[in-house]
């Protein structure tokens, strides 16, 4: 029997970088309002200033601060008031010497003001404002091009939008967008087991998860799925099908077919398909060992693991790597929290092993608790939280164990 032939997680990574690192998506431009989630072509420079004068970040009133100092309630200072300042409007006033002007929140701030005292600490005595608090120079100001500068780059390229990213753009008046096509994912289940989830199950039967799982981690980074199959454990099926999915996709994910029994052939099939064909099979990791990634043309295959844990935790490791990290260019940062492991987890050296985990709060600590099942148990990626990745030359993890959690 052929073994695997495995590699590092870190080998398998620039493997797949050298594989597809220059390939290039196409763009498209489209209106901000459907850019949600979507991953940005071009770097986003500002055109304007931000604000585009003066502002008040308080209702108050526009001063200077030198006018101001010494005054509190005890001892107020007295400025004589001479106007209000309206909002969305210019202000065609200076502020002088022993003068203010009311300000509301938002509105420009007149020549010769350096600040704004807050209304709350100030009290309206016939024409003059008794001034309770001084302020310091730039308090309670908010400078032109203080928030962006013009030319400054806010976004760059890769950087996926968020709802927050939309109503930036808008805010310098940047409504339409270049972004990345989005990737076309096809994701093929591979057993004679397998049923979809609307049929009846029938003893020996199983309802397919993978398909959609995988097709739910696709979406959520930004890809659009366009084939979810089940095939059969057939060789001819198999690669007709792949064949099919190749010539429409930038991804196919294969689950199912990567181990080394008799039926699974997922490998061959690729390399028969076209080349350069697989060039890894088999990686360093827990679980998801007999991984496969392959290419055929420009498009990327993997055969993930049929074992429903197995194969999301492959997808985050590889398939996300690929479509943030290479094709979209993006500045992927791992989110996670810090806590103590509630438990010895051991594992063996010369693998990279990755524990499901949830989290629960103590008062005086962040407790980190193992998922525990197998890798058949979808259950297990349910209930947890996250994971823990315990490295490759690590002999495990002990209890007490200050350990990072990566979150899903």
């Amino acid at each position: 029997m052929e073994l695997l032939n495995t590699v590092t997680v870190e080998e398998a990574k620039n493997k797949i970088r050298e594989a597809f690192g220059g390939f290039s998506l196409k763009q498209e431009n489209i209106s901000i309002l459907d850019a949600v989630g979507r991953y940005l072509a071009k770097d986003i420079i500002v055109p304007i200033d931000v604000p585009g004068f003066d502002r008040s970040t308080v209702d108050g009133y526009a001063v200077i601060s030198k006018d101001t100092f010494g005054a509190s309630e005890s001892v107020p200072g007295f400025l004589k008031y001479k106007d209000q300042i309206e909002m969305g409007k210019k202000a065609d006033v200076t502020v002088r010497t022993g003068n203010c002007y009311y300000v509301p929140t938002g509105g420009m701030l007149p020549e010769g003001c350096d600040s704004v005292v807050m209304i709350e600490y100030t009290e309206v005595l016939g024409n003059d404002i008794c001034i309770q608090r001084p302020v310091a120079p730039g308090e309670n100001v908010l400078k032109k091009g203080e928030d962006l500068k013009r030319g400054d780059i806010i976004f760059k390229k890769g950087h996926k939008l968020r709802p927050q990213d939309i109503g930036m753009l808008a805010g310098i008046g940047t409504i339409n967008i270049d972004v990345y096509e989005k990737l076309r994912v096809s994701i093929i289940s591979t057993g004679d087991e397998l049923v979809s989830p609307t049929e009846d199950l029938k003893l020996g039967q199983i309802k397919d998860m993978n398909t959609y799982s995988l097709s739910a981690a696709s979406i959520e980074d930004g890809c659009n799925v366009i084939e979810r199959t089940i095939v059969k454990d057939h060789r001819d099926l198999l690669k007709n099908k792949i064949e099919e999915c190749v010539k429409n996709s930038h991804i196919v994910l294969i689950s199912g077919g990567s181990s080394m029994g008799n039926k699974d052939f997922t490998k061959d099939v690729i390399n028969d398909i076209g080349s350069p064909g697989v060039f890894i099979h088999g990686v360093s990791v827990k679980p998801g060992k007999p991984t496969i990634v392959g290419k055929i043309g420009t498009t990327a295959l993997f055969g993930l693991p049929g074992q429903p844990v197995s194969a999301l935790v492959i997808y985050k490791i590889f398939v996300s790597f690929l479509i943030n990290n290479i094709y979209y260019n993006e500045e992927v940062i791992n989110q996670y929290i810090e806590g103590e492991i509630s438990v010895n987890i051991p594992s063996a050296p010369g693998r990279e092993h990755y524990v499901m985990v949830n989290i629960r709060e103590e008062i005086d600590k962040t407790v980190i608790e193992p998922v525990y099942g197998k890798s058949g148990m979808l259950s297990m990626m349910a209930k947890a939280r996250g994971y823990v990745k315990i490295k490759t030359n690590q002999e495990g993890l002990i209890k007490g164990e200050k350990v990072r959690v990566f979150l899903f």
